[in-house]
């Protein structure tokens, strides 16, 4: 049986990859992992490549979702997307960095889309 919090998390990165591609986004990769860790979601927004992090909570009782991320989170995840750009072949200067924040209201996810956090 998977841990709830784990269902939670995939749940989350699931509604927040739908989400992206409702705006018209392209997923290109999920959960791509190297030796120093993985990014949630990699898409394209039509002008350039974002590697996203997903944050998943049951509720803001201990915070906001996007609050997890620390400065040093924030450059290990710059790092990665620089490591996902050399990878692909992409510059990585055209790589931004977003966070998607989600936090359960029962039935769904309230989301918070920070745009270019590192």
């Amino acid at each position: 049986m998977t841990p709830r919090h784990i269902d939670l998390g995939r749940r989350g990165e699931s509604a927040a990859a739908a989400h992206l591609a409702g705006l018209g986004w392209m997923i290109l990769d999920r959960n791509w992992r190297c030796p120093e860790g993985e990014l949630d979601i990699v898409a394209h927004d039509g002008r350039q490549h974002v590697a996203c992090e997903v944050k998943t909570r049951a509720s803001t009782a201990l915070g906001e979702p996007v609050e997890a991320i620390t400065p040093p989170k924030a450059a290990r995840l710059r790092r990665l997307a620089n490591r996902w750009a050399a990878e692909h072949r992409v510059p990585a200067a055209l790589v931004r960095v977003d966070v998607l924040g989600l936090v359960s209201d029962g039935d769904g996810f309230l989301l918070d889309h920070l745009r270019g956090v590192c």
